[in-house]
């Protein structure tokens, strides 16, 4: 057949033509078997899994597929390719670069978890390492923890030998901090409400002027796979909620909210708001889920209409009395069967929520299932 796939020979990329990112994959031969009649390995992520390249060849996706099937640990595979994206300065979510805190400091968050040997390892306000997924994977290796955070989390990758530096704000980052800064009021510290409030309003006010994308705003890479053998594995890493109150810990580095793994069931991790994410434990959710049967579609379904039941306050509620936020989940389940969901259809006006995937046809954007149409607006 003219499309039959050569069994010794794999092309991972391909054109991704009329897609949002515009951007083109690499076409690289790859020589090894994809086993026939097994799992079909695949990788999903957050869509700068995709987009986000650092300068080389590969996205995260496709070098995490390509080392994969090359019979890699998949969660080594993950992390690889999330470092691509932490150590991309054009990605203002994640890593060297990634959004600072309030006070302008650069706060890492991440976790990572290995299904076949049940671990996992996670750090939380971390400061001054560029590749937080490592250190994260390192507490899973040399700890008896599941999360370590601020400074002891930095003492701990220092003992580890992760080199640590003064600032990981980029000119950029820096620059986007002090614009937010001199939007609000010059005291910062003002009553809880009225502080909230003039925070968000100046957020909003830099998406609304294209200075920021939203998904920046919140930003994260979530990245999951799984190999012919049904290894599966899950790694989440992020800078925050852009300007966050110093330490605030999102979900990402959660255990059941950012990122869950049962290597018997299925790997489940976000995006998007992450304190409706750990209030309702939707990445566990979304694994109880499917070890009761349901496909990845319907259990993220599940966990998203949990997050609208749920969000009641009116602070976080839009005109349509729906939530004035995004959450995206990114799925696959033990037989390989995978999925993307939102809260919302789109991020912005005509602008669809999109994630990664990397099967043995090559690397794309796909589109996600909403739970509602429209945007957070």
């Amino acid at each position: 057949m003219k499309n039959k796939i050569d069994r010794r020979k794999f092309l991972i990329g391909t054109s991704a033509i009329g897609l949002a990112s515009g951007i083109a994959n690499p076409l690289q031969a790859q020589t090894r078997k994809i086993i026939k009649g097994g799992i079909k390995p695949v990788v999903v992520a957050s869509d700068n899994g995709y987009t986000m390249k650092n300068g080389g060849k590969f996205n995260c996706v496709e070098t995490a597929f390509n080392k994969i099937i090359n019979d890699d640990d998949v969660l080594d595979a993950l992390i690889e390719g999330v470092n691509i994206v932490e150590l991309d300065p054009l990605d203002a979510s994640v890593g060297y670069g990634g959004r600072p805190n309030a006070e302008g400091i650069v706060q890492l968050d991440a976790c990572c978890m290995h299904g076949p040997k049940k671990q996992a390892g996670g750090v939380g306000a971390l400061e001054g390492i560029r590749t937080p997924s490592l250190v994260a994977k390192a507490v899973m290796e040399n700890t008896d923890h599941h999360l370590l955070v601020g400074k002891g989390a930095q003492d701990f990758a220092k003992n580890m030998g992760f080199k640590v530096e003064d600032d990981l704000n980029t000119e950029s980052s820096r620059e986007m901090w002090l614009d937010w800064k001199r939007r609000i009021d010059p005291k910062h510290y003002l009553d809880p409400q009225k502080r909230d409030l003039a925070g968000r309003n100046a957020a909003m006010e830099m998406i609304n002027e294209g200075l920021i994308p939203k998904n920046e705003y919140y930003g994260t890479i979530n990245c999951n796979g799984i190999n012919t053998n049904g290894d599966l594995c899950g790694v989440t890493t992020t800078s925050g909620i852009a300007w966050k109150m110093p330490s605030r810990v999102g979900d990402s580095p959660i255990l059941g909210a950012g990122l869950y793994v049962d290597g018997e069931h299925g790997a489940a991790g976000s995006t998007g708001r992450g304190e409706a994410n750990i209030f309702n434990l939707c990445s566990y959710l979304i694994v109880e889920e499917m070890r009761n049967g349901a496909h990845p579609i319907d259990a993220g379904m599940t966990a998203l209409k949990r997050i609208k039941e749920n969000t009641i306050e009116k602070r976080l509620l839009n005109s349509r009395n729906q939530p004035n936020f995004d959450v995206i989940f990114y799925i696959i389940d033990k037989t390989g069967r995978y999925a993307g969901v939102s809260l919302y259809a789109e991020t912005s006006k005509d602008k669809p929520f999109q994630y990664a995937v990397c099967t043995e046809n090559g690397s794309t954007l796909s589109k996600i299932e909403p739970l509602l149409e429209g945007n957070s607006a």
